[in-house]
């Protein structure tokens, strides 16, 4: 009878192995699925792409010609000519500011929008990055609690076959009891597992900005893939949005240098002015024509502190973005190899694990085999099945942890980048 329920627990365990977690949803979304989600809802990626739009909408704002002027007067007492009285003037005029203001204006502008766009790539995928590092706990609680659960099961047959060898006089029934204490352990394990499902949902959708309620399904399935050494090592500093961004901003800020030095030189004005004119008394000649004077106007601009202050101004945003650049560069340097380092430590952690997890198993079996010929060694069993279970749930945590530092040197090295407006 024993040798029979040994030979159906044996049975029992292999099957829960080749079916893995029932707490997965087959149909689960893909991690990419729900960075598109955050991508489409996320309130304050949709902020950072208008003030893309927003500096876009400067460009036409300062490189346009200013308005130009329009003016009527009448004379209320007429001022009379030879040829007549005046009695209404009109005055049309436009300035113009020096040779390649208005196009140094406008690249500065657009220069800046486009930094906004790439600091809005950048924060998209620093999105994605908190998208997965919320998402691979969730995918790591849902594991450990089939594993538990899982334990939970062993442990029910484990208790039959205990009372079964108490009842034949095999066993004390203090094995029972230990089995008892091990089950209570594991039902409030996963009793507390489930309520830790509610905090880590909510900060999940809040990151999507959905409802903290709305569920959230995790694939089964990893992707522990080994990175080669240097991984996308040359990318980081040339290709990184942020750095991209500093960069423009250098380029806008001498752009804005250039229209400040133009902008304190002179600005010519053009215009006309039309006089109405009355016919006089006298039969003089062109008597009551109108008159036509074209006008030709320059600014002197003599006040130059002001400009001299806009181009120190823009100097300064020069070594300001400048320091900037240098002070990301060096971040994005030591993430890069605290990073590498957490994949390799998690790699080799999950190496020492797997192994453990092989030989608790083998060790499992032969004193399970050893336990169901001569009824002793049971709290061996339990031991080594605690133990396994441990090893099982350090797997689980090591490759969250592992997926967590990848998705990190995704963004660190900026690989969800796209140049696409």
């Amino acid at each position: 009878m024993i040798q029979s329920i040994f030979k159906r627990l044996i049975q029992l365990i292999l099957i829960v192995s080749l079916l893995g977690l029932g707490t997965i949803d087959s149909g689960a979304q893909t991690l990419e699925e729900y960075f598109e989600t955050a991508a489409e809802n996320n309130p304050g990626l949709k902020a950072k792409y208008m003030e893309y739009e927003i500096a876009m909408e400067k460009i036409p704002q300062v490189s346009s010609l200013p308005d130009p002027s329009f003016s009527f007067g009448h004379f209320i007492s007429p001022v009379e000519t030879r040829v007549g009285p005046q009695r209404a003037k009109f005055s049309l005029s436009q300035m113009f500011p020096w040779f390649g203001t208005l196009k140094a204006k406008g690249d500065a502008a657009a220069l800046m929008a486009e930094a906004k766009f790439q600091s809005f790539i950048n924060e998209r995928n620093r999105l994605y990055y908190r998208v997965a590092e919320a998402y691979y706990p969730i995918w790591e609680l849902e594991k450990i609690i089939g594993i538990e659960k899982e334990n939970l099961e062993i442990l029910d047959s484990y208790q039959t076959i205990a009372r079964s060898k108490y009842r034949n006089g095999e066993s004390p029934m203090v094995d029972v009891l230990r089995v008892d204490i091990l089950q209570e352990d594991a039902r409030t394990n996963i009793e507390i597992l489930e309520r830790k499902r509610k905090p880590l949902l909510t900060t999940f959708n809040k990151i999507l900005n959905r409802d903290p309620g709305e569920p959230v399904t995790v694939s089964d399935s990893t992707d522990l893939v080994s990175l080669p050494e240097n991984y996308r090592r040359d990318s980081l500093l040339n290709d990184h949005p942020a750095l991209n961004a500093l960069d423009l901003k250098v380029r806008s800020s001498q752009a804005a240098e250039e229209a400040a030095t133009r902008q304190g030189l002179p600005k010519i004005g053009a215009g006309i002015d039309y006089v109405i004119v009355e016919e006089g008394p006298l039969a003089a000649a062109d008597n009551g024509k109108d008159v036509l004077m074209p006008m030709v106007s320059v600014s002197i601009p003599i006040f130059r502190e002001k400009y001299r202050a806009s181009v120190r101004e823009a100097k300064l945003n020069q070594d300001r973005y400048t320091l900037q650049k240098e002070e990301v560069s060096n971040m994005l340097e030591t993430g890069y190899e605290m990073t590498m380092f957490e994949l390799e430590q998690q790699q080799e952690l999950l190496a020492l694990y797997r192994k453990q997890v092989q030989t608790s198993e083998q060790s499992l079996n032969l004193l399970f085999s050893a336990y169901g010929n001569s009824g002793k060694e049971f709290e061996e069993v339990l031991r080594m099945q605690q133990q396994l279970l441990k090893y099982e749930k350090l797997v689980a945590g090591a490759e969250a942890k592992y997926l967590v530092a990848l998705a990190r040197i995704n963004y660190i090295t900026a690989k969800n980048s796209k140049n696409e407006k």
